[in-house]
């Protein structure tokens, strides 16, 4: 299967060329979207090592990485520091006035912002960013508003490939990936 391009392959290119920061949700994103509990209360979440590595890759070619979330949690912590993302905005119940604030430390334009969302809350940051993304386990309404979906699940590879994606557009694959 393969990612679903809802503007066109080609635009969707011309735009990730744009990028120069990426923003994420979390859960359904980079998680597969179930919120675990141990019977002490403590949540638990799993993460796809690929999709960290990609957000490492990405992060050497030069694009930034900002998570915004609408929930709080010590593992997107861990996980931010894992993986060397400075910028972690948990919960902002506005992800619009997270980006907004996010662009303006980066001295970015909201047409070099890529974003990843996968429910209603998200909407107004997708429509905002230069590249808007989704999953396909993500809200129907959010999947028919945005450029690309991905084929692979959000928590399963999903955001690889979108780094991928982009990391290709910008001719900025690294060798052994080629």
């Amino acid at each position: 299967m393969m990612m679903k391009f809802h503007c066109g392959e080609i635009e969707a290119r011309r735009r990730a060329q744009s990028i120069r920061a990426l923003g994420l949700d979390v859960d359904g994103v980079l998680s597969d979207g179930r919120l675990y509990f141990t019977s002490a209360g403590e949540e638990m979440k799993a993460f796809h090592a690929h999709d960290g590595h990609g957000l490492k890759m990405l992060r050497e070619a030069g694009v930034e990485v900002a998570i915004i979330t609408s929930r709080a949690s010590p593992i997107v912590e861990r996980r931010c520091s894992d993986l060397g993302i400075r910028h972690l905005y948990q919960g902002a119940a506005d992800k619009l006035a997270a980006m907004e604030d996010f662009l303006q430390l980066a001295g970015l334009q909201a047409g070099q912002f890529g974003f990843v969302g996968d429910d209603l809350m998200d909407l107004p940051v997708l429509g905002a960013a230069g590249l808007a993304c989704s999953v396909p386990n993500g809200h129907e309404d959010v999947r028919k508003r945005v450029h690309l979906v991905t084929s692979l699940p959000g928590g399963g590879g999903a955001v690889r490939e979108i780094t991928d994606f982009l990391l290709r557009s910008q001719c900025a694959v690294p060798q052994a990936a080629k």
